[in-house]
């Protein structure tokens, strides 16, 4: 019995991408040999500082730039050689919500990007439906999109990049402008969608508490090149830090302080009303008892001890700053 082969949702070789400039300057890199492989059912963040070429890796994978070199492939179809192929394949939401009609309605919108890809809007008519339900929309899907709220033009904008049902969806800066609850909403939606249609989404977002929510997998882009590439919850272990916060009943003595400093690294002492919390980094977590002996002979008493975890954003910062993580830097 033959085993069935089936190739990645995104497969990307040595992409590269470079643009002229006026004059006898050199051409800008904008994507410098990035390879990228994403399986089915994959959600997975794509960061970077601006410049780092998070939406030109997008477009050459849309067909909407021409790479300079490399090969880009869409649930195993060439989007050089079979583009329709390719891109019947893949849908996306560019620049928040400006990629819908606003004179139209949620509803016309979604049945015109049905259309729009050579779907029958009337086929797909109880897949609208439901979709509008799910996003909140049903009882608005008749109202024209100019006259809704930030959140709900967003929301339709991620409908009409569903519709179609491809299996590569690319979301960027999907809760832009939002509100927190309606962001959180939305990062609830993506999960949910993610979980149940096994479609691989991926998530271009500047904000970190998104791609953590959501995504299980980061990848960050320097200068057109990928720097890190990694479990959400592997790149937090990595540069996970033996920072500390202890919260003291009291206030401190000033020699207990200068001690302090002695010992640990990057010291903060607040007053907190009658409280006082300290912040400091150790060598080894073995010191911290060491620490603990030092304020209770001081004559303070300690509340709480407990250990900073990193987020996303402090892991983003590092890779980016090309801050080694602890053990060593890697070759």
């Amino acid at each position: 019995m033959a085993l069935h082969f089936s190739p990645p949702v995104l497969e990307i070789r040595g992409l590269t991408k470079t643009f002229p400039r006026r004059g006898k300057r050199p051409p800008v890199t904008a994507v410098d040999k990035v390879d990228l492989t994403l399986e089915a059912g994959e959600v997975v963040g794509l960061l970077g500082p601006n410049g780092a070429g998070k939406t030109t890796t997008i477009k050459c994978v849309l067909g909407l730039i021409r790479p300079t070199a490399g090969d880009i492939r869409v649930c195993g179809w060439d989007v050089r050689t079979h583009h329709h192929k390719a891109i019947e394949h893949a849908s996306a939401v560019l620049e928040g919500a400006r990629n819908i009609y606003w004179r139209m309605t949620p509803r016309e919108n979604a049945r015109f990007f049905a259309g729009l890809h050579g779907l029958d809007h009337r086929a797909h008519r109880v897949y609208i439906e439901e979709l509008l339900e799910r996003f909140g929309l049903a009882d608005r899907g008749d109202e024209p999109v100019i006259n809704l709220s930030t959140g709900m033009k967003q929301k339709v904008a991620v409908i009409c990049a569903l519709v179609k049902k491809t299996s590569l969806v690319f979301l960027d800066e999907p809760t832009l402008g939002l509100d927190i609850e309606t962001s959180l909403e939305l990062r609830g939606l993506l999960r949910e969608l993610a979980r149940e249609t096994r479609r691989t989404i991926v998530v271009s977002s500047h904000d970190m508490d998104v791609i953590q929510d959501v995504c299980e997998r980061v990848v960050i882009l320097k200068e057109g090149r990928v720097v890190a590439d990694d479990r959400v919850h592997s790149l937090l272990a990595l540069f996970r830090t033996r920072a500390y916060r202890v919260v003291l009943s009291d206030g401190l003595a000033g020699e207990l302080v200068e001690r302090l400093a002695r010992t640990v690294s990057g010291l903060s002492v607040t007053p907190r009303g009658e409280r006082t919390e300290l912040e400091f980094e150790l060598p080894a977590a073995e010191r911290l008892y060491e620490v603990i002996d030092i304020i209770r002979e001081g004559g303070a008493v300690i509340e709480t001890i407990t250990q900073k975890e990193p987020d996303l954003e402090e892991a983003f910062l590092r890779v980016i700053n090309d801050v080694a993580p602890e053990g060593g830097v890697e070759a």
